[in-house]
C-alpha cells in the first residue's frame, strides 16, 4: 500500500516521531498542525516588546533514559553535545526554612550503586531517612519495580517508611517533575516505570548513564521542530501549518478531514494531538464508542512556567535548583544553559491555589520566594507568566489508555497519553509515535 497517502493530525513531538519515521519508509504523508509552529509543548514563543529571547512554553527536562528522543534527534542532526548540558544525576532542594537537600552521584559507577552511595551520603536527611530510602531503594530493585495493587503514591511511600521530610525534599520533586500530577494523586506504577528507567536496575556500565539529566542549551523550537520541519521537507512531507481540523469523515474511498485546505481522501489518519483534541475528532463514530470511554475518564494538570529578567550579571550557584515546600517547584538559570543571562525560569507543576491568582499575582509571589531563597537576587526587569492550563493528563492510579489502533481501520491514536508505561513526557510521546508508525507498516 505504498501508494497510501497519510494525514498526521498534530505536530507534536509524537506527530512529528510518527511523520518522520514514515517518512523516511517512503510514504506520502501530509501533517496538519493548526497552530503557526510545530512542537506541540515542546517549543518556544517570542515576546513582542518585552525581549528578543525565545521563551520555552515549558522547561522540559530529558533524562539519559530517553533512548528513543536522543535517537530521533540523532536522527535530524542534532548534535547532544551541543545541544544539551549532560549532568550525572544530582540533586540540590532548598526549602523555605533555607535547609538544604543536596545529592551527588558518580559518573563512573553503575548507575545504582552511584544511586545508593549517593542516598547514603547526601545531605539534609537524617541518617535514618537515607537508611530508610536505600531500603525502598533496594526492596523495589529486587522486585523489578513493580508492585502488585497499583496506589497513590504519597500512600505507597508512606507504607515504605519515608518521612515527611524525605518524601518534600526527595520523592515529590522527582515525581512532579516526572509526572506532574501531585503525589496524593500520582499513579505509583508510572512513578516506578520511570524510577527504574533512571536508576537502571542492572549493573550494566553502558547504563550508567541513564541516569543523567538533560538540560537544553538552546530553545525549544531549534532543539526540535526546526530541524525536525526541515528534515520532513527533505523528505517530500507536506506540512499544512494554521490548518485546524474541526471533524474527520469517513467513506469506501478512506478519510476526509474537515478544516483542511482542499477535498483530498486519505487511506490513514494518524491522531496526533492532545487526548481531549482525539476524543473531539472521534465523536461521532459508533465503533469508536471504547476509545470515547477511555477518553472520558480523563482528567487534567496545569504546568505554569514565571520567567523573570534579572540584571545579565545574575547567576545561580548551579544551572537547576530544586524549592521545596513554596510555590515554585524547580528554578533554571538560563544563562548557564540558553546564554539568556539573568532570566530565571520557575516551574510549578500541578494544580494548586496559583491557579486561581493573576499572571500579576503569581510573578510576585515567586519573586518573593527567589527572594528569600537567594538573597543576594536583584529586583527583576520584567517577567512572563506561560500557563499551560491543560498541559498533561493526570497520571493516575490504574488509568486506562487508549491504544495506537482504534476500531476503526486506518485509525491510529499517537500521543503520550496512549504510551502506557510512561507519563505525559516527551519519551512518551516519542515511543507512542514510533509505535504508532509501526503498526501503518505492519498492516500495509
Amino acid at each position: 500500500m505504498r501508494n497510501a497517502k497519510i494525514a498526521i493530525v498534530g505536530g507534536g513531538c509524537a506527530g512529528l516521531t510518527a511523520a518522520i519515521t514514515l517518512a523516511k519508509q517512503g510514504w506520502e504523508i501530509s501533517l496538519f498542525e493548526a497552530s503557526s509552529a510545530l512542537g506541540g509543548r515542546a517549543r518556544s514563543v517570542r515576546l513582542k516588546n518585552t525581549t528578543t529571547h525565545a521563551l520555552d512554553n515549558g522547561q522540559h527536562i530529558l533524562i539519559g533514559a530517553y533512548s528513543e528522543t536522543l535517537q530521533l534527534l540523532a536522527t535530524l542532526g542534532v548534535s547532544e553535545k551541543q545541544s544539551f548540558l549532560r549532568l550525572s544525576f544530582s540533586l540540590l532542594m532548598l526549602t523555605q526554612s533555607l535547609s538544604r537537600l543536596k545529592i551527588e552521584t558518580s559518573a563512573y559507577l553503575p548507575t545504582p550503586l552511584a544511586m545508593l552511595i549517593g542516598l547514603l551520603l547526601c545531605q539534609g536527611l537524617k541518617f535514618s531517612e537515607r537508611l530508610a530510602a536505600i531500603g525502598m531503594v533496594l526492596r523495589l530493585n529486587f522486585k523489578a519495580y513493580r508492585i502488585a495493587l497499583d496506589l497513590p503514591l504519597a500512600d505507597f511511600l508512606r507504607q515504605q517508611g519515608q518521612s515527611k521530610n524525605t518524601i518534600d525534599l526527595l520523592w515529590e520533586p522527582i515525581s512532579l517533575a516526572a509526572l506532574n500530577t501531585p503525589i496524593e494523586l500520582a499513579s505509583t506504577q508510572v512513578f516506578l516505570n520511570v524510577l527504574k528507567d533512571t536508576m537502571a536496575s542492572s549493573f550494566d556500565l553502558s547504563l550508567r548513564k541513564n541516569s543523567d539529566f538533560l538540560l537544553a542549551k538552546q530553545d525549544l523550537s531549534k532543539l526540535i521542530s526546526e530541524p525536525a520541519s526541515a528534515y520532513l521537507k527533505r523528505h517530500g512531507v507536506d506540512i499544512k501549518i494554521k490548518q485546524r481540523i474541526t471533524a474527520i469523515s469517513k467513506s469506501d474511498d478512506g478519510y476526509r478531514l474537515i478544516g483542511a485546505e482542499g477535498q483530498d481522501m486519505f487511506s490513514h489518519v494518524v491522531l496526533a494531538t492532545a487526548a481531549h483534541n482525539a476524543g473531539q475528532l472521534m465523536v461521532g463514530f459508533a465503533e469508536l464508542q471504547a476509545e470515547l470511554a477511555v477518553l472520558a475518564k480523563f482528567s487534567y494538570q496545569p504546568i505554569y512556567t514565571v520567567y523573570l529578567q534579572y540584571p545579565t550579571g545574575t547567576r545561580l550557584a548551579h544551572p537547576m535548583i530544586g524549592l521545596a515546600n513554596g510555590l515554585g517547584q524547580w528554578v533554571f538559570d538560563r544563562g548557564q544553559l540558553c546564554q539568556q543571562n539573568g532570566l530565571l525560569a520557575v516551574v510549578i507543576s500541578g494544580a494548586g491555589r496559583h491557579q486561581k491568582w493573576t499572571h500579576e499575582q503569581l510573578s510576585q509571589a515567586v519573586e518573593l520566594e527567589l527572594k528569600h531563597s537567594f538573597p543576594n537576587l536583584g529586583e527583576p526587569l520584567w517577567h512572563k507568566v506561560i500557563a499551560e492550563k491543560r498541559a498533561t493528563y493526570a497520571c493516575t492510579p490504574d488509568l486506562a489508555r487508549p491504544p495506537q489502533k482504534t476500531a476503526l481501520p486506518n485509525l491510529y491514536l499517537a500521543g503520550d497519553y496512549t504510551y502506557a508505561n510512561y507519563p505525559a513526557t516527551i519519551e512518551g510521546a516519542v515511543r507512542s509515535g514510533l509505535a504508532c508508525a509501526a503498526l501503518i507498516g505492519a498492516n500495509a
